[in-house]
């Protein structure tokens, strides 16, 4: 089977979150801690899989590209006020970060809205690590991000599991 070329998009969105600390593996740890209890036989390979299939999508990277710049400009202090400050302190009541992150557990439906308020309200695996304020790192739209391609991809295991049946 031939190996479907990779995209200069895509390249780079792989790219910034590998930079920026997250792995494949850190989302698939995610997808599997939300469907192992409803697929007995999960297997991870499945988890990465479904994880491969939503960043491969291009309103996917085009909202990790965004996200990701927003929180570098933060970093390097680069926004004007009072974005800059909003950003750097992930103000509680600033939700441009959830609705960006919105935008790609849409991509597979519904069943991604729930799994993605779960998952950000528990904050497990890598979240946890996105979400610690003394890294000196902001992650103010990706920890959101992460979850919600780990919102995606669960949903799109679900379906497929559907589909199955």
């Amino acid at each position: 089977m031939k190996k479907k070329a990779v995209n200069v998009t895509e390249q780079t969105a792989r790219k910034w979150l590998h930079e920026r600390g997250v792995e494949i593996q850190d989302i698939a740890d995610l997808v599997f801690f939300l469907q192992e209890k409803y697929h007995p036989n999960l297997q991870m390979k499945d988890c990465i899989h479904n994880v491969e299939r939503v960043l491969s999508k291009r309103e996917v990277q085009n909202a990790i590209l965004t996200g990701i710049q927003l929180d570098m400009l933060a970093e390097e202090k680069k926004l004007l006020e009072p974005l800059q400050s909003i950003i750097a302190t992930d103000e509680g009541l600033y939700g441009a970060d959830e609705v960006l992150a919105l935008s790609i557990v849409n991509v597979y439906g519904s069943i991604g809205f729930t799994n993605f308020g779960y998952i950000d309200k528990l904050k497990p695996g890598i979240l946890k690590d996105l979400n610690d304020k003394s890294s000196g790192r902001c992650h103010t739209f990706l920890d959101d991000i992460v979850g919600a391609i780990a919102a995606a991809a669960s949903s799109r295991l679900a379906h497929s599991a559907e589909n199955a049946e």
